[in-house]
């Protein structure tokens, strides 16, 4: 059983940046794939980012390239979401997801695909 915790979210001003972090426990971190979720108030929960066990294949939201990066450390067991250039529309609950695989060919993206999840962090911007 994989325990993930995030932190890091808070009130943003627009055009500032913010730095997610997500600990994960219980569980051999480097056999998921990590993937950073977003929910905003009526709307689906979308993968904003995800990165595959080994860092070599990461993907990334259409609204958010070049603004967001993803990382992770195996050693640490943490994966983390810089959000650079932070714009209203990413006001949301955060969610780090981990999901069960170890490949370099393939990178889920759908909630389902996602077996344990974080209880999430508020992300506020403020325009």
């Amino acid at each position: 059983q994989v325990r993930l915790e995030e932190s890091g979210g808070g009130l943003v001003q627009a055009g500032g940046s913010l730095r997610l972090f997500c600990a994960a426990s219980g569980g051999t971190f480097s056999s998921y794939s990590m993937g950073w979720f977003r929910q905003a108030p009526g709307k689906e929960r979308e993968c904003v980012a995800a990165i595959n066990w080994s860092g070599i294949i990461t993907y990334y939201l259409d609204s958010v390239k070049g603004r967001f990066t993803i990382s992770r450390d195996n050693a640490k067991n943490t994966v983390n979401l810089q959000m650079n250039s932070v714009i209203p529309e990413d006001a949301a609950v955060y969610y780090c997801a981990a999901a069960i695989g170890r490949t370099d060919t393939y990178l889920p993206k759908r909630r389902y695909e996602y077996a344990y999840w974080g209880q999430g962090t508020q992300v506020t911007v403020s325009s």
